[in-house]
Order: C-alpha cells, then sequence, then structure tokens
C-alpha cells in the first residue's frame, strides 16, 4: 500500500498549474475506478462555519443542541431525536454506508457500487439522494458533507448512533 499526501488548494481549480492539474486528475480517476480512498484529516482551514441566525457564530457549546439521528439496523428505521424519519430503502442504505465509514470520502461511483450495487447509473443519481436525505434530517442535523470535485463523507460533527441489535 502506498499512501500519498496532496496539499492542492482547491478554491479556483482554473488556477492550477498543468502538473498540479494533471495530477489531480490522475488522482480522481483513480478514484472513479474504485483504485483509491481519500481520507481526511481534520477540517481544511479554508472552510469556515457558517453564520447562526442573528450572526452568531457557531461553538463548541451548541454541540448538545444539535439532534441525533439513531439508526436500528435491524428494523432499518432512523429515528431523529426519537421521532422516527420516514426513508426510503436506498436513503437508509447510503445513511448506513456513510455512518459506517466515518471520516472517509466516497466518489459518486464508489457509493453506486456500494449502495445500489451496480455502476450503470448515472452518477448524479447519489446527489439527488443525499439532497434528500438532507432534506428529510433536516438543515439542523450535519450529516453529509460534500467534499468537492470528489464526492461525500459523513459530517464530522454528526451525531449519529448505530444500534445493530435483533
Amino acid at each position: 500500500m502506498l499512501t500519498v499526501t496532496l496539499s492542492i488548494p482547491l478554491a479556483c481549480e482554473e488556477s492550477l498549474t498543468p502538473p498540479a492539474r494533471r495530477l489531480l486528475e490522475a488522482a480522481r480517476e483513480m478514484l472513479e475506478r474504485g483504485e483509491g480512498t481519500i481520507t481526511t484529516n481534520g477540517v481544511p482551514a479554508e472552510r469556515r462555519p457558517e453564520p447562526l441566525p442573528g450572526g452568531r457564530a457557531p461553538g463548541r457549546s451548541l454541540a448538545p443542541t444539535i439532534p441525533a439521528l439513531h439508526i436500528l439496523a435491524s428494523s432499518r428505521s432512523v429515528l431523529r431525536d426519537g421521532e422516527p424519519l420516514p426513508l426510503t430503502r436506498l436513503e437508509f442504505d447510503l445513511l448506513l454506508h456513510l455512518v459506517a465509514h466515518p471520516r472517509r470520502v466516497f466518489t459518486r461511483l464508489q457509493l453506486l457500487n456500494a449502495v445500489w450495487g451496480y455502476e450503470h447509473a448515472g452518477v448524479r443519481t447519489v446527489d439527488v439522494h443525499v439532497r434528500r436525505l438532507r432534506g428529510k434530517v433536516g438543515v439542523d442535523v450535519p450529516l453529509v458533507t460534500t467534499v468537492y470535485g470528489v464526492g461525500y463523507r459523513l459530517a464530522d460533527d454528526a451525531r449519529v448512533t448505530i444500534d445493530r441489535t435483533g
């Protein structure tokens, strides 16, 4: 196994040098073919917390107010602060897959293979299901983080537990 650490500023992909652009394209191709994975350590420096209503910045003291999700794997149901969430089969499977692999970034093609079981559907299918999952869970619950130009991963501050008992 070879581990490569890259630090490429992606704020404006057009400003990349040709060698950096080729390296980024090669990495994307490997990920699309399922030949590699991306893991992240910490929050990127460019990421700024979104302001809360009233202009307040989010702080650590607000963490307990973030609603928690509880996945009941045997009954294939999800509870948001004790209330059931009506998820489709694919939304449930997508959520379970992301929660089972925290901090791992998945390309759309990898998610199609893992959750749908095939890859001949359009990769934008994943985008639609992520959007619907976010909508059902609520905007106040950090759940799925978009890694621009790559795919999706479970949010760092997602409060999700899995109950696998029958």
